[in-house]
This record gives structure tokens, C-alpha cells and sequence, in this order.
């Protein structure tokens, strides 16, 4: 009875044993508002973003709080429930069946159309030969005078007795040369007459007929056709081969317009009527078992998952926000003044283009008074009809090599050539230069960017706060 008591407690040892290695096997990273991360999933994006080619690679240490930061918007998005938005969930329904689609690919469904598509070819050809040629065309109107028949007559008997005589061998190179020059057919002129590959039913009938009736090598005498007037040279005719013979073209052909897909979507319908449920539990049953056995299917879906619930939660909450609003831009500007600077000054104004000198200088003079931002609307509103445009005005901040006319009028470039535009000939130069930036308008770009960049320092500090973050140091430090 001891004996038996003493295997009971060491079997129950080894197997507490394998249970804790499994446990340990992929220990946590780090928790992030409740949610484990475990290391192979820490370590799939540290290696994803800090692979060859990568510019600003970092260490792992360095990467924590990165990742964190990343971990605390998907918590902000999925508390938002974006997930649930309709767009939102399309886009990740999308991205989903695009993982599994390429799983379900079934090759006898694709043999199966395959054969299907070779027996509809073969069946249109009719059993008769394939045919390579080439023509020469002189072209002739059905309603064609006696006069113009003639000439289109002489013409094609000419082009045949320049080659009646080749011999076999050099053939198909003389023919080519002259259907390159003479063939009024400019779309297989260019290509040396060449027709490509036809079958049965693929040409006009009285072409067709002739084409059928040479040998391979031989060239015709002039056939009329309703077009005109043909020279034909054969290079080949041969049955229509067997399905081995077509089979990779046929795949191929398939491919390209999408049968993979297809044979996929066949194979999920087929299984929700299989299991008397709709597509869509179907899918989901499906991406589901996918998950659990392929674990770069489950890197890839978290992936896009996670990546796109960031970038909604960031478009939302921080940068469209920042991007509108105006007064956050010129308080943020003001605070740093010191960091927006330029190495030389720039030009603010407008290029006034006119009918005449008088027309720019009465538009000089209106805007005596009026405000920068309003000085291209005053003289276009005062000289302008709606009929009659006598001037032209463009507004800008510019530097130096940004606009010819600028550089040659302000700067003084007399390499640059100042614009002249149709109509306008008079040109002229309103506004002054400034050495350094007033408002966040004149750096609205780069001050745009920080301030989005600002914003969103301080609302990760907000979920720091938010959300609870633990980090497991000893796990991080066997990350590779």
C-alpha cells in the first residue's frame, strides 16, 4: 500500500512538472490593462520592426515601453468598441478572408475547370488544325470603284511577285520585312505581319478558307477577302494538342482572373450548406480553426487586428483633433517660438499678372489698408467681371528657388526666368521679406506634425494612468 501511495505522489509530481514547462514555455512579457502578452508575441513584432533593412533599429530594452505605448491605444480603441463600427468591421472581415482563403484552395476543383475550359476550346476549334500566319494586307472598300479595284489589284500582285521567288528558307524573314513596309494591317505590320496562333471560327470566312486549304511553309496567291486583298504565308498548322500539352497555360490563364479564389469561396459554401449554417459562421468557424493550428496566420491576424484599431483610435482621438484645431497650433507655436527658425528669409506676398501695366498698378493701389490674407480676393473681386478677367493673382509664402518669378523679381536670381503667362503679360511682385516665421501659418506644416506629435505624448500619458501596465524584466531579458 505504500509503495502504491508513493507512485501515486511521484507520477502526480512528473505531471505537475510538465504541466508548469508548458506553462513556462511562453511566459508573459508584460500585462497591459489585464491582457497578457507572452513573449513569442512581443518577440514576433520586436524582430518584424527591427529586421534588415530597418533604418532606426532598436535594442529590446528599448522596445518595451514602444510596444506598451502601442498595447495602451488598442486598450483606448477596444474600450471605444471600434471594433463594432461597421467600416471598421469590413475592413477586418476583409483582411480575415484574406488570410483564409489561400488555405482552402482546392486543386481538383481548379483541374476540374481547367479541363472544362480545354474541352470548350477543343470543341470551338471543331477538331481542325491550329494555324501560325502571317498577311499581308492592301486594304480595298467593298464599294470600291473599278479604278480603285484596279489599283488595289496591281498593287497586291506587285508585293506577291516580289515574293513568289523566295526560297522556302529565308521565307519567313523576307516576308516580314515587306509586311513591315507594305501591310496597310499597321497592327501586325508592326509585328511582321505575324497573326499569332488561331483555330477554326477566329477568322473572317473567305480568309479563313484560304488559310485552311495551304500547307505549312507555303505562300498563298493574292485572296479577296472583304477587306482587300491578301498575300498569306503559313508558318504552321498542327492538330489541336492534348490537355497535358495546354494544362500549365490553362492554370495559369486561370489564375490570373481569380480561380483560387473561386475554388475557395466553393469550398466554404459548400461546407455551410454541409453544416446547415450561413457563410459567415461558416468563415468564422474556419479563421477560428486556422488560428489554433498555424501560428503565423495567428501573428499576422493580431497583427492587422491591433495595427488598425491603433491607427483609428490615433486618426480619432489625436490627429484629425489636432490637425483642426487652429488655436491648440498658434498656442503650441508661441511656446516654441525658438525651434522654428529659418537658415534665410522668405518671401510673403502675391504675383500680380495683368493685361496691362495700367491694370497692376491700379492693383498696387488697392490694397493700401487691406490685410495680408486679403489681398488676392480685393483685386480680383475690384478688376474682374465675370465675363472679363483682366488679372490673375497667386498668394504664397515662398523661399528661394520655389517660383522663377519670385527667384528673379525678390531674390534677385537672374539665372531664373521670370513666368509669363498667355494673356497676361504684365507682371509684378506685391508683399515683403520676412526673416523669420509670425504665426504657425507660415511653418503650418512642421508645426502640424509636433503638435500632433504633442498631442499624442500627452493622451499616451493620459492611458498610462488609465490603464495598469506591469512589465516582467526577467522574461524580458530572455527575449533574442
Amino acid at each position: 500500500m505504500k509503495n502504491v501511495k508513493k507512485m501515486v505522489l511521484v507520477l502526480t509530481a512528473c505531471m505537475l512538472g510538465c504541466m508548469a514547462m508548458a506553462q513556462t514555455d511562453d511566459p508573459v512579457v508584460m500585462k497591459v490593462n489585464g491582457k497578457s502578452v507572452t513573449r513569442s508575441e512581443f518577440a514576433y513584432s520586436f524582430k518584424k520592426n527591427n529586421a534588415d533593412g530597418v533604418l532606426d533599429k532598436k535594442d529590446v530594452e528599448a522596445y518595451v515601453p514602444m510596444y506598451v505605448d502601442f498595447k495602451l491605444k488598442v486598450a483606448a480603441a477596444e474600450e471605444a468598441k471600434l471594433d463594432t463600427i461597421s467600416r471598421i468591421r469590413k475592413e477586418l472581415d476583409g483582411y480575415r478572408e484574406q488570410l483564409l482563403l489561400p488555405t482552402l484552395v482546392d486543386s481538383a476543383f481548379i483541374e476540374q475547370e481547367a479541363r472544362r475550359t480545354y474541352e470548350n476550346t477543343a470543341k470551338r476549334f471543331g477538331g481542325e488544325d491550329l494555324m501560325t500566319a502571317s498577311h499581308i494586307l492592301v486594304l480595298m472598300r467593298q464599294d470600291a470603284t473599278e479604278a480603285e479595284q484596279a489599283v488595289a489589284k496591281q498593287r497586291i500582285d506587285s508585293i506577291y511577285g516580289v515574293l513568289k521567288d523566295v526560297k522556302p528558307e529565308d521565307m519567313e524573314k523576307r516576308f516580314a520585312e515587306v509586311a513591315s513596309n507594305c501591310s496597310d494591317d499597321k497592327g501586325s505590320a508592326r509585328n511582321g505581319g505575324a497573326l499569332g496562333q488561331f483555330g477554326k471560327g477566329m477568322m473572317i470566312p473567305d480568309f479563313e478558307a484560304a488559310v485552311y486549304a495551304m500547307k505549312a511553309g507555303e505562300l498563298s496567291e493574292p485572296v479577296k477577302t472583304p477587306v482587300g486583298y491578301h498575300v498569306i504565308y503559313l508558318k504552321d498548322r498542327h492538330p489541336f494538342e492534348p490537355y497535358e500539352f495546354h494544362r500549365e497555360a490553362i492554370w495559369k490563364f486561370l489564375e490570373q482572373r481569380g480561380i483560387k479564389d473561386v475554388s475557395a469561396n466553393a469550398c466554404i459554401d459548400s461546407l455551410a450548406k454541409q453544416d446547415s449554417v450561413s457563410r459567415e459562421v461558416e468563415v468564422e468557424k474556419l479563421f477560428k480553426d486556422l488560428l489554433e493550428r498555424d501560428e503565423e496566420t495567428r501573428n499576422l491576424a493580431r497583427e492587422y487586428h491591433e495595427g488598425t484599431l491603433m491607427y483609428e483610435i490615433c486618426k480619432a482621438e489625436v490627429w484629425d483633433k489636432a490637425q483642426k484645431d487652429e488655436a491648440g497650433q498658434e498656442a503650441f507655436f508661441k511656446k516654441n517660438k525658438k525651434q522654428y527658425t529659418w537658415d534665410k528669409p522668405h518671401y510673403s506676398g502675391i504675383i500680380i499678372r495683368a493685361k496691362d501695366a495700367e491694370t497692376v498698378e491700379k492693383a498696387k493701389r488697392l490694397l493700401k489698408g487691406v490685410k495680408e490674407p486679403d489681398w488676392a480676393t480685393t483685386i480680383v473681386k475690384a478688376l474682374n467681371t465675370d465675363s472679363v478677367k483682366v488679372v490673375r493673382v497667386e498668394r504664397g509664402l515662398f523661399k528661394q528657388g520655389d517660383n522663377s518669378t519670385i527667384d528673379r523679381m525678390v531674390f534677385g536670381d537672374t539665372t531664373k526666368v521670370a513666368k509669363v503667362v498667355k494673356d497676361y503679360p504684365e507682371t509684378a511682385v506685391y508683399g515683403k521679406l520676412i526673416k523669420k516665421p509670425r504665426t504657425f501659418k507660415d511653418v503650418r506644416g512642421q508645426v502640424t506634425t509636433d503638435f500632433q506629435s504633442w498631442k499624442e505624448r500627452t493622451w499616451v500619458e493620459g492611458l498610462r494612468k488609465k490603464y495598469p501596465v506591469e512589465v516582467f524584466e526577467e522574461v524580458v531579458k530572455t527575449v533574442k
